[in-house]
């Protein structure tokens, strides 16, 4: 199957949201989270991610997920993941208890498209400090992609992954998989990149931006991806392809919010006050940019 029908398709069976000018989403993607050792990507990040996310939880918003939040190619057992990064997943299922929270699935977590597995591993997890099971994601439901419908004009926002633009991580996940976990992972222990990864191959990278910046245009379609982990907010007029990055940037995690009709790439990190003290702060990187200036491009 091409990558036009890959998308197409998934477009065609995409998860409907309904959302208008008064909706607050924030859209992160490519945690990576592991179990806490020193192969966890996501673990030098993780206190920005939970004072984002706390942020974002006051402040009314809904979360999204767009695949790879957690790291299931390096790791057997997402109750690990679970238990190494509680606090985090605690947060998140505070979002799901009011109906806040959704998440997709990418190649790195794509486990999770079977509904028996995430709906009985993220079920619930152990907490220590009551010393009792809590409820986390109970009969969560993870999809491959989500459509954003505007309840008044009908436009409509496809969120997914991106990896269906990357036929080794998507029709070949199962080896793709398999090789991260023998052979690249002790490798990029000792400083190898893994040549496959869309994220550390520019090349790659640029090969997939391009097949789904395609797929967009033709389409006449507003796509949201992760996946290759580097920002994309184009200009009006310029291209209907969005990337929200990662949060395991070095020092930096960065997604993109939805808010009174507006579009922005944002950008949180430890920032210095003029004291010298530190603290965790947003930045806007681009926008905020009114979403019907696209749809009217």
């Amino acid at each position: 199957m091409s990558v036009s029908k890959r998308l197409s398709s998934v477009l065609k069976n995409a998860y409907a949201i309904p959302f208008d000018d008064n909706s607050r989403i924030i859209i992160m993607s490519d945690c990576h989270r592991g179990i806490g050792n020193w192969g966890d990507n996501f673990l030098g990040n993780q206190h920005i991610f939970f004072a984002a996310l706390y942020y974002y939880y006051e402040n009314g918003y809904t979360y999204i997920e767009l695949g790879d939040g957690d790291e299931l190619w390096e790791n057997r057992r997402i109750e690990d993941i679970i238990e190494a990064h509680s606090d985090a997943f605690w947060l998140m299922s505070l979002f799901y208890k009011k109906n806040r929270l959704y998440m997709i699935y990418g190649n790195h977590d794509i486990v999770k498209r079977n509904p028996k597995y995430s709906q009985t591993k993220c079920k619930e997890f152990f907490c220590d400090s009551t010393n009792s099971y809590i409820a986390l994601f109970p009969g969560i439901q993870i999809p491959e992609a989500i459509l954003l419908i505007n309840k008044y004009t009908k436009n409509t926002i496809l969120l997914t992954h991106g990896h269906q633009a990357d036929f080794l991580n998507d029709r070949l996940s199962a080896l793709s998989g398999f090789l991260v976990r023998f052979l690249w992972r002790p490798l990029e222990l000792i400083g190898i990149k893994n040549p496959t990864s869309a994220a550390k191959n520019n090349t790659k990278k640029n090969k997939v931006e391009r097949r789904l910046s395609e797929w967009s245009r033709k389409n006449n379609q507003f796509l949201i991806c992760g996946h290759t982990h580097r920002p994309v907010f184009p200009k009006v007029g310029e291209n209907l392809y969005f990337n929200d990055g990662s949060c395991i940037h070095p020092r930096c995690i960065t997604g993109i919010e939805i808010q009174n009709g507006t579009i922005s790439l944002v950008k949180w990190a430890t920032m210095t006050r003029p004291d010298r003290s530190l603290y965790v702060g947003r930045e806007v990187l681009e926008g905020p940019v009114r979403l019907s200036d696209y749809f009217m491009s």
